[in-house]
């Protein structure tokens, strides 16, 4: 393609409908993915948001399961308990209650 000025407008054009096009497809490829969970991190974790604040820390994830693992929190499915959603975690060590929280929070979105 020459060097001229029409040369550089096709090729102008030609970018454009290329990124159009990634962007249609981009967002096809979106449309597959599950939406993001609504609400606050009070909502969803429920009364456990409250216990968190009054537990002593550090805390493992054993002393949270043996304390709270009945209660329940939101989840993309449904209601599970905190004792499945810390299952997969296995023996961890939490500072504060903001720790648990982004722990919890975290596994309930996947």
């Amino acid at each position: 393609m020459p060097d001229d000025k029409k040369g550089r407008n096709k090729q102008a054009d030609d970018r454009e409908k290329r990124q159009r096009k990634r962007e249609m497809e981009e967002a096809r490829d979106r449309a597959d993915e599950e939406e993001p969970m609504s609400g606050d991190a009070d909502d969803r974790l429920g009364d456990l948001d409250d216990a968190l604040e009054s537990h002593e820390y550090p805390t493992t994830t054993d002393e949270l399961v043996e304390a709270y693992g009945d209660y329940e929190v939101q989840t993309r499915d449904g209601k599970e308990s905190v004792e499945s959603v810390l299952d997969s975690t296995g023996e961890q060590a939490y500072d504060s209650p903001d720790d648990v929280r982004s722990r919890i929070l975290g596994l309930i979105h996947r």
